[in-house]
């Protein structure tokens, strides 16, 4: 056998996940992403999608402001933290989450604003398509919300994510969007954070934020 083959079964990002989020009692901070709400703090409340939900803090902040939100993840476990989150937290009826396999998955009906905050995985996913796919449900006057990694933390073993991380123009281009959309922002956005050794870092996120005419 060459060095290079593994004995091990390769694995879907569904399994993989749902091992991550099993493995620890709680795998995120429960608190929103900040750049999320401050890119869409300002806008009218709808019905939402957000997509790779994990445990819930983006929806449960979304539902907060008013938002009917349904949040959707590949791992069962990371929906039922979820949803017990929302339960504590009151907004249990207007913050929904689901399973389901994502490179399948679509909405039903139109949406206001579909969310993706690191929808990233290390194990391969058709990110595209699965945005493509959820962003045609959105409405006219609706929003798409996406922030995403420029770079793998430079602390991270296995440079973070398998698939190219795309920069704020890639993550437009890729959308592939017709003129009925217009751009509101597409930029880059650094974040102070501290690496795992303890040590003060600075990582640079994708922000981009588009509309439906």
């Amino acid at each position: 056998m060459s060095p290079h083959e593994s004995h091990e079964p390769s694995v879907t990002p569904a399994e993989a996940w749902e091992f991550r989020y099993r493995e620890q009692p709680q795998r995120w901070s429960g608190n929103p992403n900040a750049t999320l709400v401050d890119v869409v703090g300002d806008l009218t409340p709808g019905r939402a999608v957000d997509l790779g939900c994990g445990e819930g803090a983006d929806a449960i902040w979304l539902a907060r402001q008013g938002w009917r939100v349904l949040g959707v993840d590949i791992s069962p476990t990371a929906v039922a933290r979820a949803h017990a989150a929302a339960v504590e937290a009151g907004v249990d009826e207007h913050a929904v989450f689901e399973a389901h396999d994502l490179s399948t998955w679509e909405p039903e009906g139109e949406i206001d604003l579909v969310t993706a905050s690191f929808f990233h995985s290390r194990e391969e996913l058709p990110r595209t398509e699965i945005l493509r796919r959820v962003v045609a449900h959105v409405a006219p006057g609706g929003h798409v919300a996406i922030v995403s990694h420029l770079a793998p933390p430079p602390w991270s073993e296995h440079a973070h994510h398998d698939e190219a991380l795309l920069d704020a123009e890639g993550e437009v281009a890729a959308l592939a969007l017709g003129d009925d959309w217009e751009i509101v922002l597409a930029e880059h956005r650094e974040r102070s954070v501290v690496a795992p050794s303890g040590d003060p870092g600075t990582l640079v996120d994708v922000v981009v934020l588009l509309r439906r005419k």
